[in-house]
């Protein structure tokens, strides 16, 4: 039984969200003001591009393109955090490059355990504990945590091979590679024979290379004709390209330079994903099936035109096995010199970018739904407006405190915007009320808890007041009733 060889997949993920804070007060015998003591919640898992050696296709996310990693757990009490969510890797090949459903290039993926964070995990919500400061000593409330990130990438597998072999159907690409290395590709004597690309070892003395046999090409392939797409993607990381043609072929239009034209039309016209450029790579020309007569003729009489174009030429079959060792040879020769001239492969670098001296970290701008309306763009303004819990009105009010910190409503004032108007943050809709002094007066009440306001608790000048009364009556009976109730709640409370 084969394994399906997949070299492109689309696929769909989400990472885990963060949990929520906790807004709890500590609650102990003989301690009435315990304090907040609400955890953090968990930070949500990521979902991760691994690459192992031990995978060779991407079959895997054919039948499984969907992936969610763990969402993190909500904080408790007692100052206890929630978990982190479980983080997800996937295993990928040694070659993969991601892509954005647009074709741009986010990762190369080069090396056994590299890495690549395909979506980020939500941050987990801070609990009242960790939101207390001098001016807020109990929060009645805690931040939620923010969603996972949702991303659809697409991976393909460009082979990581030195040598590339290029040429028509039917040219004996697959016989070539099968008689150089171990490998084992389908051979038969109909075009398009091989579907996949076959990766072979091939030892020349103490130099080993490995060696890809790709689809056949065909006048085209660069737009995506036959199979060419799949052919030319496995070649952008090849060193040595050999031009494999088939003089034995009896097809009209058809010989060994008009051949070479055709499929150096094709690697010109094609622009690599990856970057580099195909024109500067070494050629090398394989006139295969010499073991026919017409075609060691043809070979023989088509060899001289080839070197004159600066091409080395080796006359080679695969039936008798003439010319492999020397072929071998000279691509272990070229792929030395290759791996050679290449610059050692350094670590990656964190590059630490820091914020610009004068970047607010957000715009405003008109918006084009809504007369009068304006929209607040920015990664800080969206990310609070997700954290908060509009049914808390405590929570609401240290939103607008951190809004008003950050300068969002100066710079509203600026751009003209009404008090009344609509703006939106985040895909929320408010309207604006200005609250800071430069602009219009503190709103009264603002970001208060109503669990705070209410209290039954006599005050003190209540209780003045009514051992004021009681000395002025200077009977006890003369006091009225309301604040003899009143001193008598209070002397309950003393």
């Amino acid at each position: 039984m084969t394994t399906r060889f997949v070299d492109r997949a689309v696929i769909h993920l989400t990472a885990g969200s963060g949990g929520n804070g906790c807004a709890s007060v500590h609650r102990e015998k003989f301690k009435p003001l315990g304090g907040p003591d609400g955890g953090n919640g968990g930070t949500g898992g990521d979902v991760l591009l691994v690459v192992d050696p031990g995978v060779h296709t991407l079959l895997d996310f054919h039948f499984r393109p969907h992936a969610r990693a763990g969402n993190g757990k909500q904080g408790q009490g007692s100052h206890r955090n929630g978990a982190a969510g479980e983080t997800l890797e996937l295993r990928v090949p040694e070659g993969t490059v991601v892509l954005t459903e647009d074709g741009e290039v986010l990762a190369d993926l080069v090396g056994a355990g590299t890495t690549f964070v395909a979506a980020k995990g939500g941050r987990g919500g801070l609990g009242n504990a960790a939101l207390a400061s001098r001016a807020r000593k109990a929060p009645g409330f805690a931040l939620l945590g923010e969603d996972g990130e949702s991303r659809d990438l697409v991976l393909e597998l460009r082979s990581m091979a030195d040598v590339g072999l290029l040429g028509f159907p039917s040219a004996g690409k697959s016989s070539l590679i099968s008689v150089l290395s171990a490998a084992k590709p389908k051979i038969a004597d109909y075009p398009f024979t091989t579907l996949v690309p076959n990766l072979g070892v091939v030892t020349a003395g103490d130099t080993v290379f490995t060696m890809a046999d790709v689809p056949g090409l065909i006048p085209g392939a660069s737009g995506g004709k036959g199979l060419g797409l799949d052919f030319l993607r496995h070649v952008e990381r090849c060193a040595v390209f050999v031009h494999v043609i088939d003089c034995a072929t009896y097809e009209a239009g058809r010989d060994p330079v008009s051949d070479i034209d055709a499929l150096e039309d094709e690697l010109a016209r094609y622009t690599p994903a990856l970057g580099d450029s195909l024109a500067d790579r070494p050629r090398l020309v394989v006139l295969n099936k010499v073991d026919v007569p017409d075609a060691a003729e043809l070979a023989e009489f088509v060899r001289p035109d080839l070197e004159e174009r600066g091409l080395r030429v080796f006359e080679v079959s695969t039936v008798s096995r003439q010319g492999l060792r020397e072929l071998s040879f000279a691509l272990g020769e070229i792929v030395e010199r290759t791996r050679a001239e290449r610059p050692p492969a350094e670590p990656t670098k964190v590059v630490l970018a820091p914020q610009a001296v004068d970047d607010s970290g957000f715009t405003v701008e008109a918006d084009p739904a809504e007369p009068g309306g304006f929209i607040v763009r920015g990664p800080r303004p969206e990310r609070w407006i997700k954290q908060t819990n509009f049914a808390n009105d405590e929570a609401v009010g240290y939103l607008g405190d951190r809004l008003n910190r950050l300068g969002v409503e100066e710079e509203l004032a600026r751009m003209g915007a009404e008090p009344g108007c609509p703006v939106t943050i985040g895909g929320y809709t408010f309207e604006w009320e200005p609250s800071t002094p430069s602009v219009a007066t503190q709103l009264a009440g603002r970001g208060t808890d109503p669990r705070l306001e209410r209290s039954d608790r006599v005050s003190a000048a209540d209780r003045k007041q009514a051992r004021r009364a009681r000395r002025v009556a200077g009977d006890e009976d003369g006091v009225p009733d309301e604040l003899d109730d009143l001193d008598r709640d209070a002397g309950d409370d003393e």
